[in-house]
């Protein structure tokens, strides 16, 4: 595997605070716990933390240890809420047999013929046609991956916002089918399909599985959370990200489109050229961009 460069103070600061947590919470959650936080946010064997999974903020997260119950508010990508019981846990079994098993019913593969194209268009209505399918230009960035071309992208804009004094920490990357699958079936078993399905992707039609994915954080945090939006990090990149090729993927109102709540924290590569014409065209949505329609909900309602 690839490395691309340093990993800066702040990310490693960063990192290092989401690793205790997780131990933490690991403790706390037992066996089974730790494996799902180890699929949801730590980095893995060819995957890294969780997102259009759903997940909870690091608010929601530590308040929701000493509760019992789940906060709708959880978004697309960070470790679950430890709220986690052995009934949860079988929940989730079994909620992972019957999910595995839905039928894609009219869900078309995505736009394009070959998923490593940057205009490769993955939501609820349009899955990976191999499914299981994994990037073969992956390369390590900070603490995560992402494919090389998205990776040098992200690192200049990193470096062009330190410039202006602002700090972009990367949350997520990269998640493999096997680790988005954990994650969803984590979410369903915590709020339930129909809860899970407007947080968390699916595993086979998550973004994040392209490579070309990232959840930004913040060291003013409202880690996962729309108020994000409202932090330096969230401001810079909302105005600059397209000149970097990365555009911002679930914007604000428009979840009949996307299918998803707003996300300010996530960026999609997609090249500068394209990212330009996305500006240009005034197209609110990637989906409206492509043409393809509105993916509001999965083919299937199972």
């Amino acid at each position: 595997m690839k490395s691309l460069h340093r990993t800066s103070t702040a990310q490693e600061s960063f990192d290092s605070s989401a690793v205790n947590r997780r131990t933490l919470l690991g403790a706390a959650l037992g066996v089974g716990g730790t494996a799902l936080l180890a699929a949801c946010g730590s980095q893995g064997q060819g995957a890294s933390s969780s997102s259009s999974a759903a997940s909870a903020s690091e608010s929601a997260a530590a308040s929701a240890a000493s509760s019992s119950a789940s906060s709708p508010a959880a978004a697309s990508s960070a470790a679950p809420s430890p709220v986690a019981s052995a009934t949860s846990a079988s929940a989730s079994a079994s909620a992972s047999a019957s999910v595995s098993s839905s039928p894609l019913a009219l869900a078309q593969p995505s736009v394009e013929s070959q998923p490593d194209s940057l205009r490769c268009l993955v939501n609820k209505m349009r899955p990976f046609e191999q499914q299981d399918w994994e990037p073969s230009d992956l390369v390590e960035f900070y603490g995560h991956q992402l494919r090389a071309e998205a990776a040098k992208a992200a690192d200049t804009m990193i470096d062009a916002a330190a410039t202006d004094g602002v700090t972009l920490l990367v949350s997520s990357a990269y998640r493999s089918y096997a680790v988005q699958q954990q994650t969803y079936q984590y979410w369903v078993s915590v709020n339930g399909q129909q809860v899970a399905d407007q947080l968390s992707a699916r595993p086979g039609y998550s973004e994040h599985q392209t490579g070309l994915a990232i959840d930004f954080a913040s060291p003013e945090g409202c880690r996962l959370e729309e108020c994000y939006r409202d932090t330096l990090a969230g401001q810079w990149l909302a105005k600059n990200a397209p000149r970097y090729g990365y555009i911002l993927r679930f914007p604000d109102g428009r979840q009949s489109v996307t299918g998803y709540r707003f996300e300010p924290w996530h960026y999609r590569y997609v090249g500068v050229q394209i990212a330009q014409e996305y500006v240009s065209s005034g197209a609110k949505t990637f989906e409206e961009f492509i043409g393809t329609g509105a993916a509001p909900d999965y083919a299937s309602a199972n």
